[in-house]
């Protein structure tokens, strides 16, 4: 019974992803047009909007349409329908390992009080945990060529201890800790390719899209701006007695 229910539910992830799956595989094999994806990566330039975004950019070498490219594609799609976190409940507490010393913590490890935490899968920003994950576009999957990196996929921890260092030295000073190989953050927060949380009193107070089209440094930056005011208004309150 058991393995049948697991069975039936893969068939209605695959239903519910199919469409949104097929949608991009045509675009991605529209993309190895070079004249098209010119015109289209223009055509986003012309449209970007805060600087402080991450650029999507693509050199004309790297082939979009291809077996290990769709096969990520998918991942991320089933990673972020089954995601546990959502926006306004709990935030999973899923295991991380430490890169200094390997230790085993957890997200929730690292807030403070009821200060935010910023949860930043893949990249850097300002003063928050980055969690390294799996590799998008490892030297034996889906390569790219504009990666600073050929790492190849993990195949134990020690693997993804490595990888995380080169991150660390980009990121000096940052606290960078890294996905247990069972990729229970990953998989919790739907992170793959990249994405951008805030936590708070152990709830998800701002997911981000998936990246990397959705990875906006500039809608987490506008939250802990707003965040700022509250605490400045919520401060400046003067009871009269």
């Amino acid at each position: 019974p058991q393995f049948g229910g697991g069975a039936v539910k893969n068939a209605i992830v695959c239903l519910v992803l199919l469409p949104r799956f097929l949608m991009a595989a045509v675009i991605f094999w529209l993309l190895d047009f070079l004249c098209i994806r010119k015109r289209v990566f223009f055509r986003m330039k012309e449209q970007e909007g805060d600087a402080i975004d991450p650029p999507l950019c693509i050199s004309d070498s790297n082939r979009m349409f291809s077996l290990e490219s769709l096969k990520a594609v998918w991942h991320g799609h089933k990673l972020d329908f089954l995601k546990a976190a959502h926006l306004g409940h709990g935030a999973p507490n899923t295991e991380v390992v430490q890169l200094e010393d390997q230790r085993r913590s957890r997200i929730l490890d690292y807030a403070k009080d009821k200060r935010p935490l910023i949860l930043n899968f893949g990249s850097y920003i300002a003063d928050s945990v980055v969690v390294y994950i799996e590799e998008a576009h490892p030297s034996d999957g889906w390569m790219s060529s504009d990666a600073p990196y050929q790492i190849p996929k993990h195949r134990c921890l020690e693997d993804r201890l490595n990888a995380a260092q080169l991150m660390h030295l980009e990121v000096p000073g940052c606290l960078v800790v890294v996905d247990s190989m069972e990729n229970s953050s990953n998989a919790a927060y739907g992170a793959y390719f990249d994405r951008l949380y805030i936590l708070q009193d152990g709830k998800v107070v701002y997911q981000g899209g998936r990246g990397p089209e959705g990875y906006r440094i500039s809608e987490l930056r506008d939250w802990l701006d707003q965040y700022k005011q509250k605490l400045e208004k919520s401060s400046n309150v003067v009871i009269d007695v």
